[in-house]
């Protein structure tokens, strides 16, 4: 089944602020809740689905990457993956939009109160990382292996409760006013709102009993992306403290340049130097080469220098799966840095019977607008 678009499962056009994003989330997250929808499956799908288009929505640099790729820039292993996020995941997340004090969830919404706090579960940073493709590789989905170096949680830890607030996650402030006592509350500084702590931490571990590991990730990159693109690999990112969820890995793509070809969105140029025997009577048969292999083209007689040609869909893939570029070909003649006496002679008696001479083609149009009228025809 197909992804519904993610501004359409919030409500909220395309134009919509962040602040109207996260209104709108934030109402269709109560609305199907699972509190209030107990034993409703579609319920508990359209909730997940509600925040897997926020978690896309709700960052800025997520919504610029799905506004231009679409599903495509989050899909798969090399997309980030967001579907199959579970009630954990969304509570830690994004359970401080429900104002429960302590960022863990729904329950004081729900249940009133608030007083007790509820344990959060503690989110690994994300790692960024670069890989270099080919432009080959940009043009087919390819799968790449990374190393990374990553913190993960040492073996055989034990936590103990957090004595900062109790095993709560969260403390409560008493701030004096004119109007009365203030009370707030915040996410424990000493657990990360964990509400546990490591009791006995190995050595050369950190405070939260974590080492930086080398790993190699298996990154599935999809066909079409392009320089700059960022994706997101769902968990592959430091693990979270405390035995919270893992971060992200963030991948972003740069292209190594090519000896042959240039790109330009989603065609790819190529610059065919061809003998000016060729260009004048003809080749019916002049081999390319092209992302995916070689092809033939034919050179009419009388072609001149600057002629673009047009191999259809044998450029790049759209990242959203619509369509494929073309290759355009520019041909230019092909001038030798130096030539024997007898060449030189038959160049010079062509020249003095006018069959080269500028002055005999002064009627045809320039370079310039002949090279203009090729690309407005194609």
């Amino acid at each position: 089944m197909a992804k519904r678009d993610f501004y359409e499962v919030l409500g909220v056009d395309k134009g919509a602020s962040q602040g109207d994003i996260k209104k709108a989330y934030r109402k269709t997250a109560l609305k199907y809740h699972p509190d209030r929808n107990q034993g409703d499956e579609s319920a508990e799908e359209k909730f997940k689905e509600a925040a897997e288009a926020y978690e896309v929505l709700g960052d800025e640099q997520k919504r610029a990457r799905y506004d231009q790729y679409g599903h495509r820039a989050f899909e798969g292993n090399a997309g980030g993956g967001h579907g199959g996020m579970d009630f954990e995941d969304i509570f830690s997340r994004f359970g401080d939009l429900f104002g429960d004090g302590g960022g863990g969830g729904f329950g004081s919404f729900f249940g009133g109160g608030g007083g007790g706090g509820r344990q959060r579960v503690v989110k690994g940073s994300s790692l960024r990382v670069k890989i270099k493709l080919t432009l080959e590789e940009m043009a087919s989905s390819v799968e790449k292996k990374i190393k990374i170096k990553r913190l993960v949680n040492a073996k055989g830890l034990t936590y103990g409760t957090c004595s900062a607030c109790n095993g709560q996650g969260s403390v409560m402030r008493v701030t004096n006013t004119i109007l009365g006592q203030m009370r707030t509350t915040q996410t424990c500084a000493n657990c990360n709102g964990s509400g546990k702590v490591v009791s006995n931490r190995p050595a050369g571990t950190d405070a939260n009993g974590q080492k930086r590991e080398e790993q190699i990730v298996t990154i599935d990159v999809p066909a079409g992306v392009e320089e700059g693109m960022q994706l997101s690999v769902r968990g592959e990112g430091n693990e979270g403290p405390n035995g919270g969820i893992n971060g992200d890995l963030i991948v972003v793509i740069e292209e190594i340049p090519h000896e042959d070809f240039v790109r330009d969105g989603q065609n790819v140029l190529y610059n065919l130097l061809v003998s000016f025997p060729d260009m004048v009577n003809g080749n019916s048969s002049i081999e390319v080469p092209t992302l995916t292999g070689r092809a033939k083209i034919k050179i009419p007689s009388g072609t001149p220098s600057g002629k673009i040609f047009r191999l259809k869909g044998k450029g790049f893939p759209s990242v959203n799966g619509y369509g494929k570029g073309d290759q355009l070909i520019y041909v230019n003649v092909f001038i030798p840095k130096s030539v024997s006496s007898p060449t030189k002679k038959i160049i010079q008696n062509l020249e003095d019977d006018g069959g080269v001479s500028v002055e005999s083609h002064a009627s045809d149009k320039s370079f310039f607008d002949g090279f203009l009228s090729m690309f407005r025809n194609h």
